[in-house]
């Protein structure tokens, strides 16, 4: 890399180099979709030498920046400041160079590790220095439910806030794990990166597959293969008597544990030929709850049905535990109204025999239309 040319774009600039900068090549950008710099560190990328390239580098610093976000371009000894949305146009000599100043402390991801780290440091937080991974399951259990909700209610600032609850208790859990010298968080993130890139030959290799169908069933075959290669390494232990259902896990919700197991198992092609006997297969079911005959067969044959039918929710592409989830909603949203209407008549509800309730029931259903 050209110092004197950094020097000339800083003297330009007429800045101090920060103690923090991240020095990037232009051509480092054209086959990324995502910035290679933390944003909270100033950044000089040079050698943008044609239009094409300055909308690349555009388009990957967009997934990280404001379009309103300030730069400045360097070339032939002059500069200009402009937008980052609006960068891009015009002509870029070979030595055009595009200085980025750092969003506010607090955007990358290291910060944020920083502080986690810091509340359990001697000087830390008294409260965070006590946890451990069993401590924190359930704050991890509560955060993925109301990450779940925002997503539910399609709130977006909701989701942003969830998303950033679930990621500190990864970290923090990373964080415990590096002190016992267990794992560390840059553990994690490779295993991760390994992991995907590994089960997606047809984006990161030379694999072919022409639907979603293929790559699902390749993802099984390429799983079946890493459980395999452990067992035969003696890495797994007690893991390689396991099947293709045991990686489900038991704390699942019901239809979401049912619907996994469905789906892994159709992956081999142990499903349905044609939706129809799946269809055939929920009258069976509901023909044997009928001729049940004590709550054990009962029992059975309703966790007979609700199973048949998260194979239906499958074949149709929905996810059962969300439908369920908005039918309650709407159950909850319809019988508010259904109160809402009886205080306003000042009567309760034991009060009110099923055809009034029943009437307000369908107003609601009315609003909704």
């Amino acid at each position: 890399m050209d110092l004197s040319l950094i020097t000339s774009v800083f003297e330009t600039l007429r800045l101090t180099p920060p103690s923090k900068l991240t020095l990037l090549e232009a051509q480092t950008f054209s086959l990324r979709h995502y910035p290679p710099t933390p944003p909270d560190v100033d950044t000089l990328i040079i050698g943008i030498d044609s239009h094409g390239l300055a909308l690349q580098v555009k388009k990957v610093l967009l997934s990280v920046y404001p379009d309103e976000h300030g730069v400045i371009v360097v070339s032939g000894g002059n500069k200009k400041e402009e937008k980052l949305g609006e960068f891009g146009v015009g002509d870029f000599p070979p030595s055009t160079c595009l200085y980025i100043p750092s969003l506010e402390e607090g955007t990358s991801l290291e910060s944020f590790a920083e502080i986690v780290a810091h509340l359990r440091a001697p000087d830390g937080c008294p409260w965070d220095k006590e946890q451990n991974h069993q401590t924190l399951r359930k704050h991890l259990l509560e955060e993925s439910y109301e990450a779940l909700s925002a997503i539910d209610a399609e709130d977006k600032t909701g989701m942003s806030e969830e998303f950033g609850d679930l990621l500190l208790q990864i970290l923090l859990n990373a964080q415990i794990a590096s002190e016992t010298k267990d794992f560390n968080f840059t553990e994690v993130v490779k295993n991760i990166h390994d992991k995907i890139v590994r089960r997606h030959p047809h984006v990161f290799g030379d694999v072919k597959l022409d639907d979603v169908d293929g790559v699902l069933q390749n993802w099984e075959k390429l799983k079946e293969k890493e459980r395999s290669g452990l067992a035969l390494s003696g890495v797994a232990g007690k893991q390689d008597d396991k099947g293709m259902l045991d990686g489900v896990p038991a704390a699942l919700p019901a239809l979401t544990q049912a619907q996994e197991y469905q789906d892994r198992a159709a992956r081999v092609g142990f499903d349905w030929p044609e939706i129809e006997g799946v269809l055939d297969k929920v009258r069976e079911e509901i023909e044997e709850i009928k001729q049940a005959q004590n709550l054990e067969q009962v029992t059975g044959e309703l966790g007979d049905l609700f199973f048949v039918l998260v194979n239906l929710a499958r074949w149709r592409k929905v996810d059962a535990e969300s439908a369920l989830r908005g039918a309650n909603l709407k159950f909850k949203r319809r019988f508010a109204h259904v109160e809402k209407r009886a205080k306003e008549q000042g009567r309760n509800l034991s009060d009110m025999d099923l055809e009034e309730m029943d009437t307000f029931w369908n107003e609601a259903k009315k609003m909704e239309m």
